[in-house]
């Protein structure tokens, strides 16, 4: 993964651990929505690209 998502992933573990244990202001619910929702997106972008360069072998062969 990306410099990028990986910077997602952590900011999302972290305010899942502030949810956890203080609570999440709005401003910080709306951010984790956002950022859940971008690694959503590249999850599906890499699973495609994964999916789409698998080649089947004929079977009579």
């Amino acid at each position: 993964m990306s410099d990028s998502i990986d910077q997602h992933i952590e900011r999302i573990n972290e305010l899942a651990r502030k949810a956890k244990t203080v609570g999440l202001t709005d401003e910080e619910i709306d951010e984790r929505n956002e950022l859940r929702k971008k690694y959503i997106e590249a999850f599906r972008g890499n699973l495609k690209i994964q999916l789409d360069s698998i080649k089947f072998a004929d079977e009579e062969s």
